[in-house]
């Protein structure tokens, strides 16, 4: 994230800045009237197409039938679950997400593979190897780094070389991973010395035996301690909670919310640790561990995103010849000038502050308020979920589906070093994560699998 992070506040006064104080109608300032600003509307799922009239359903079996999700939103209000015209369309008729696994069965390495471990690519030793790297064999059958710039020091614990100096590539630098249906790349960018943000991308089986399909990205808060530890944490814990939930047959957008809080206490059990903090960086302000999340499950049809910050999900339909739509609302300091009228956004999203989140895990935050929404569309389509190292270059849904390749639903893993390569051609000034989610559709009249 490469701007620092800021606690919540009302927005300051459009004439001088001055911070504002609840039920103010002057500002204490410079007098500046403020009875024409509308307050801050409550929080509320995204809803980020317009929704018609209920239709019929479609033919095709229900795989899993949910109780109603009891998780409500910082309104008090139950999140609804939308219907097909949420994302008017037509049935695919196209190839399915992926094979069914058996129920309570859950993959969190490629083709199923691994030794049981419940990790996931947020555990980064899934993580491609980095060709940068050159591996020797000692003497004492230890594979030794060897430095990528002298090509002949060997490179000590702190990740230097003993000959040259050079510091060395770290594992995080350019991450990659595949999972049938789903994929996600991270890379460091151009400008940061070390990648803070972290994915996890997994699938298992819901009861019924069809397939649910997970993706989580988190961005650290440059401004934190440990903010590259903090995303790890959150996308791990994130992660494990959502392949125990849903194979119990917890309704999606309950299990986004649970999953969320999970999160949360992870980052803040990295507070606890302070020593910690002052070892891994003394130049650093020694504030909590911090990051936002977003994420995104395919599942029984439904298509569930959550989030806490400024990091986004984007919905592609393959057809590109129908639109494209964010499904989240920033928690940033720029959605709030929009959302209270003080700016527009063109001017809101150009000013220096534009990215000073107000909602993030930490144990600094005031309050978590996890964000859910659940969508049911009846077109094929891809959901991009990314940090804003990428949508700062794509900002617009229509810019982000521009930037894809056209066969990304087919290949997800190319689609995302495509965008990721369109942030670095960009300038590269975050870091830049994305997984790639295909969501298909079941064509209508057809059976279960």
């Amino acid at each position: 994230m490469s701007q620092i992070h800021q606690r919540a506040s009302l927005p300051g006064c459009p004439s001088c800045e001055e911070p504002l104080e609840p039920g103010d109608l002057f500002c204490g300032a410079c007098g500046h009237d403020l009875s024409a600003v509308s307050a801050p509307p409550g929080d509320r799922p995204t809803v980020a197409i317009t929704v018609p009239a209920q239709g019929a359903e479609t033919g095709a079996a229900a795989p899993v039938e949910w109780p109603a999700a009891s998780e409500t939103d910082s309104s008090d209000l139950p999140a609804p679950t939308h219907r097909p015209a949420d994302l008017p369309g037509v049935d695919s008729g196209g190839r399915p997400l992926a094979a069914s696994a058996p129920a309570a069965v859950r993959h969190d390495e490629p083709d199923g593979a691994g030794g049981g471990r419940g990790g996931a690519a947020a555990d980064f030793e899934l993580a491609a190897p980095d060709p940068r790297t050159v591996e020797h064999a000692t003497a004492g059958g230890v594979a030794a780094k060897v430095c990528v710039a002298c090509r002949s020091g060997h490179v000590d614990p702190d990740g230097y070389c003993e000959n040259c100096g050079h510091a060395q590539p770290r594992e995080r630098d350019h991450m990659e991973q595949e999972l049938g249906a789903v994929a996600a790349v991270s890379d460091r960018g151009l400008r940061h010395h070390r990648n803070e943000d972290a994915f996890a991308v997994s699938c298992t089986g819901l009861p019924d035996g069809s397939p649910a399909v997970v993706a989580i990205v988190c961005d650290g808060v440059s401004s934190a301690s440990r903010p590259d530890e903090a995303s790890a944490a959150a996308a791990r814990a994130a992660n494990e909670a959502l392949l125990e939930s849903l194979p119990r047959g917890t309704h999606p957008q309950t299990a986004m919310h649970e999953a969320i809080l999970a999160a949360s206490e992870a980052v803040n059990a990295l507070a606890l640790d302070p020593g910690r903090a002052l070892e891994h960086d003394q130049h650093r302000h020694q504030n909590a561990p911090a990051c936002t999340l977003v994420g995104a499950i395919a599942a029984g049809g439904l298509l569930v995103v959550g989030w806490v910050g400024d990091s986004r999900v984007y919905w592609v339909p393959e057809d590109r010849a129908h639109p494209p739509a964010r499904l989240t609302e920033d928690d940033s300091w720029a959605a709030q000038m929009v959302a209270t009228g003080l700016m527009n956004e063109a001017e809101a999203y150009a000013d220096e502050r534009a990215h000073a989140i107000t909602g993030w895990l930490g144990a600094d935050a005031y309050e978590l308020e996890p964000h859910t929404a659940s969508f049911k569309p009846d077109r094929p389509g891809l959901v991009v979920v990314c940090t804003d190292g990428l949508w700062n270059y794509a900002e617009a849904a229509a810019e982000m589906a521009a930037a894809l390749p056209p066969d990304a639903h087919e290949r997800p893993l190319h689609g995302a070093q495509v965008l990721v390569g369109h942030a670095l051609d960009g300038g590269g000034h975050d870091n830049v994560t994305v997984a790639l989610l295909p969501f298909a559709v079941v064509p209508a009249g057809a059976g279960s699998a």
